[in-house]
């Protein structure tokens, strides 16, 4: 398991290092305050010490330089005032470093425990994130392909968003999708619906009647017998493909998804569905037709497939990322290469941080490719 930067087996090696600044501040204030006149009194600023170190060190340095700041301002006092051992100020400066001392260390102790909550939560949300969305393999057949998920919840790095690829006899089907809400809920029923494609995708059915089945499995799964009126508050909108190995021509289902994108030498053109469905599980109540329709996509194409997280990231003006303008021109000859610029300029976009989670799938058939046995 990683370590996040605010942990302690981070800061151990820094500590050591930034450790002589607290204690030689400490050296030069007690010197300074021995030999000053009896009327000049340096030693609250001794506190500073201590108040610093946190912001490099652990518990244990933060203690270990409150006791030498403690030690000094007895030794200042007791050379000060050597007849009266510790006059009423210095003591009163003592136990003011005392407190400062006892509670930075226990800010410390309370601050790396969540550090390692955190961690372990950032841990498990992406063995989660393993388990539902496995990368895809670099080829499907004879296509080239990758990944980029970014979550909009820091910690938990996973969200509604959704994708899977599987492969038939000729041909590689995909799904990319985006279920309606947040948090763990969206998670389980993404996972219910990429179960449901993972069983059914390598059949030979139609692309209509996999869509058909996807949306009774939907409804089946998320929404319990009897519960008619939550078929408004469950969905998922979904793009589901049929790329056949031989054939130029894309099978597309649209329901209630973004349109794909094909980059063709720096052109991009978006293949909008003319009949498009309703979001998988709402089938019940509108009773969809679902039409298949096509596109091309030729060799030394991108196909690019992505989720509303994209197209509705704001910059701080509020504009929504304009994809196709975006990557007009671009003309990168790889899927690593394109979401590696995609993904800087997209941050950039949104100034570093995004509000939705954000999914981009770039498919590359290759201009020249031999064909690859179906693993």
């Amino acid at each position: 398991m990683s370590r996040g930067p605010g942990e302690p087996g981070q800061r151990t090696r820094a500590g050591r290092a930034m450790i002589a600044i607290p204690v030689v501040w400490i050296v030069v204030v007690s010197v300074i305050d021995i030999l000053a006149p009896p009327h000049i009194h340096l030693g609250p600023l001794l506190v500073a010490a201590p108040a610093i170190t946190p912001s490099f060190g652990g518990p244990r340095t933060v203690g270990l330089v409150a006791a030498l700041a403690v030690i000094a301002q007895t030794v200042i006092g007791v050379v000060r005032d050597p007849k009266d051992l510790l006059s009423a100020n210095h003591e009163a400066q003592i136990l003011a470093l005392v407190v400062v001392g006892i509670s930075l260390v226990v800010f410390c102790v309370l601050r790396d425990r969540r550090a390692k909550e955190l961690e372990q939560v950032r841990y498990v949300s992406e063995a989660a994130q393993r388990v539902v969305l496995p990368p895809l393999p670099k080829r499907l057949g004879p296509l080239r392909t990758a990944v980029m998920y970014l979550a909009a919840e820091a910690e938990a790095r996973i969200g509604g968003d959704l994708y899977a690829a599987a492969r038939t006899t000729s041909s590689t089907r995909v799904i990319v999708g985006d279920v309606r809400g947040k948090g763990m809920t969206a998670v389980s029923d993404a996972a219910l619906l990429l179960g449901a494609f993972r069983v059914a995708a390598h059949r030979q059915a139609p692309l209509d009647e996999l869509a058909a089945y996807l949306d009774r499995s939907v409804r089946w799964d998320v929404i319990a017998p009897g519960e008619t009126d939550r078929f408004d508050e469950t969905f998922i909108t979904a793009t589901i493909l049929e790329i056949p190995d031989q054939d130029a021509h894309v099978q597309m289902i649209s329901c209630g998804h973004p349109p794909p994108v094909v980059l063709r030498e720096g052109r991009p053109m978006t293949m909008r569905a003319l009949r498009p469905a309703p979001p998988l599980g709402l089938g019940e109540l509108a009773d969809p037709r679902y039409h298949i329709e096509s596109f091309p996509f030729r060799p030394g194409d991108l196909l690019l497939l992505y989720t509303d997280g994209v197209i509705e990231a704001r910059n701080p003006a509020g504009a929504f990322y304009p994809l196709t303008e975006r990557i007009t021109g671009w003309r990168e000859n790889s899927c690593d290469a394109f979401l590696d610029r995609f993904r800087r300029d997209l941050l950039d976009h949104v100034g570093g941080h995004l509000d939705d989670d954000a999914v981009m799938i770039a498919l590359e058939r290759p201009a020249a490719h031999q064909h690859h046995p179906v693993p």
